[in-house]
């Protein structure tokens, strides 16, 4: 990590109030069930999970755009829904999180997906997932285009958030990033397996060490593999920098003509890494967009994705627990 004084912090977060970012990726609910297990079922060897609450909150490419928000930058998602409960739940969460609804598409021949995660005694028990991840049609494509060339120009950036459930065609993807080239946009992307190596010629490339190991084939378990990888990646994507998150480990960043840089994890104690990728590629984003430096920025993702590990569930980071945090490792240099 690198230290940022006291002064360009200020300066930085001050700036996040003009960012304005576009978010276009997977949504997703997550759905919470919480509870406690006292028993075990007499009908199987399993526990018994007795439901005190439930909750829903934004998951996948929205997610995200939350994390931005949070931050304090402007942000407009687009993402497909169903024409389902689920999706009428979406479109509630985008109002009253003062979302646009104009970035919601929705598809009536697929389900809203929804990842149900029941949580007992603060232990992840188990997941199901409600989902569809055929590719979209391409009328959804041409809704996607229609909507970044209405509200693109407006942005600083755009968020590509793939995780594989159907909208990010390797067409569209091309048409995203060629757009964003035109009009000098940076591009951020967190992408999965599938379109891995469609993501060409953008400004951040954050793959996650499972994500890269596989579509190398290389087990990435040491510097050396990390640094062949990172060698890979610029070759076949040209793209700016490239970070790669490792989990409790922390985060490596590369940039081309400069030695890999190692970002260790700020986290006291992991209790759960869902969502942390959402929000490393949030705040790499906002910060980078608002004239951060890539060390910089990872510092400061880096930070925030010590504070959501700590949390159990996905939640999104907030502005000013991050700048307590940024502000006391200053202190601290």
């Amino acid at each position: 990590m690198i230290h940022i004084p006291r002064e360009r912090l200020l300066h930085l977060f001050d700036a996040f109030l003009n960012c304005r970012l576009l978010v276009i990726g997977d949504l997703m609910l997550d759905r919470y069930i919480w509870g406690r297990v006292s028993r075990i079922s007499p009908e199987a060897p399993v526990p018994v999970v007795e439901v005190e609450s439930e909750s829903v909150h934004f998951g996948g490419a929205a997610n995200v755009a939350m994390n931005v928000s949070a931050m304090g930058a402007s942000v407009f998602c687009v993402g497909l829904i169903g024409q389902d409960i689920h999706g009428e739940t979406m479109k509630a969460l985008f109002r009253e999180n003062g979302f646009d609804q104009r970035g919601l598409i929705v598809d009536p021949g697929r389900p809203t997906t929804v990842k149900t995660r029941i949580i007992a005694d603060s232990q992840h028990v188990v997941r199901t997932d409600l989902e569809e991840t055929r590719l979209a049609e391409e009328a959804v494509e041409k809704q996607v285009i229609h909507l970044l060339n209405e509200t693109g120009q407006d942005f600083q950036g755009i968020i590509i958030q793939d995780y594989n459930k159907g909208l990010l065609s390797p067409r569209l993807i091309r048409e995203i990033i060629q757009y964003a080239d035109s009009h000098h946009l940076m591009t951020f992307v967190d992408p999965k397996y599938t379109h891995f190596f469609e993501y060409q010629h953008v400004t951040l490339f954050k793959p996650n060490r499972k994500e890269a190991s596989a579509c190398l084939s290389n087990p990435l378990k040491t510097e050396s593999d990390l640094i062949n990888a990172a060698e890979q990646l610029f070759s076949r994507l040209n793209c700016r920098a490239v970070l790669i998150t490792l989990g409790e480990e922390g985060m490596i960043l590369f940039e081309p003509g400069k030695s890999l840089r190692q970002v260790p994890t700020r986290a006291m104690k992991v209790h759960d890494v869902s969502g942390a990728g959402d929000t490393v590629i949030s705040v790499m984003a906002v910060a980078m967009a608002s004239g951060a430096t890539l060390p910089e920025a990872a510092t400061m993702a880096n930070h925030a994705a010590g504070i959501v590990c700590g949390e159990v569930g996905i939640v999104p980071i907030a502005k000013q627990p991050l700048f307590d945090a940024m502000l006391e490792a200053a202190g601290k240099s």
